[in-house]
């Protein structure tokens, strides 16, 4: 007879059968023994009052007024720098590293009244609160820099 016959004949199986489904009834009794000790009681459960739910009211994302302000400049560099003829009617890009914003400058003309070189433009700024539309106006100041006259969002 071979071993795995002995194994079966001798009764071994019956005493590994047992202490497997002694160990399957302990495994179901105990959490129910947890219950039956008092945790857990409908009788006892109440609503819990100290919980508050509810919406906050809507209100729109500004962008932080020194992030616009530094978007703003990054702009006005733009336009100050941009060699009009050569562009031909192509929007000029624009990126702020500083502030993770960007766009496109568009129709960027430049005029001139009396002796004043301005430079009149549309401009997108997107950036993590959402995309604007700007227009604005750079014009030449003393000493060969630009200052911006106006930008505001359309």
């Amino acid at each position: 007879m071979s071993r795995i016959a002995q194994a079966f004949d001798s009764g071994q199986w019956s005493v590994i059968a047992s202490a497997s489904a002694k160990a399957a009834l302990l495994t179901l009794a105990l959490p129910l023994a947890g219950c039956g000790a008092g945790g857990f009681s409908l009788e006892k459960a109440e609503v819990d009052r100290s919980i508050i739910t509810s919406s906050a009211p809507y209100s729109p994302v500004q962008p932080a007024s020194s992030d616009k302000d530094s978007d703003q400049t990054t702009i006005g560099n733009a336009v100050s720098s941009a060699d009009i003829q050569e562009l031909g009617g192509q929007a000029v890009p624009w990126a702020n590293a500083g502030t993770g914003s960007r766009g496109a400058i568009t129709e960027l003309v430049e005029l001139k009244d009396g002796g004043l070189s301005c430079r009149r433009f549309t401009a997108t700024r997107e950036s993590f609160d959402g995309v604007a539309l700007y227009r604005g106006e750079l014009c030449m100041a003393g000493a060969g820099g630009w200052r911006m006259q106006e930008f505001k969002a359309l």
